[in-house]
């Protein structure tokens, strides 16, 4: 990662009230957010919390022109992106930083076949 990257983001709640930003260091972000450094501020209020969705860009000007894009959005399209790439609403930052599991080739399946 280069510190000239952008990245903009969707937090959730349980009640799924939405909230996009945009930041050049995420994993930071995204932990002032769940820590409620700021407690006045509208992700503390109604406990937002959870990454749902996040981009990467080259660039925070094209983050920020992204976010801007976002915001503009109507709910239900902001849903749709979120479900397109979590259809789960999990929170995507519970994984960072635990171990991978290495590959093991003798837990996949063999490909099924179509029609035969």
């Amino acid at each position: 990662m280069t510190s000239d990257q952008g990245y903009v983001y969707i937090l959730a709640n349980g009640y799924k009230r939405l909230y996009t930003g945009v930041t050049t260091r995420l994993a930071r972000r995204v932990r002032v957010h769940k820590e409620r450094m700021h407690p006045d501020s509208f992700t503390a209020r109604y406990g937002i919390d959870q990454l749902v969705y996040y981009e990467c860009h080259e660039s925070i000007s094209r983050a920020i022109g992204r976010e801007t894009e976002i915001k503009a959005l109507l709910r239900v399209k902001k849903i749709q992106l979120i479900v397109g790439l979590n259809p789960e609403w999990k929170d995507l930052s519970l994984v960072w930083g635990k171990e991978i599991e290495p590959f093991d080739e003798s837990k996949m399946k063999p490909p099924q076949t179509f029609g035969s």
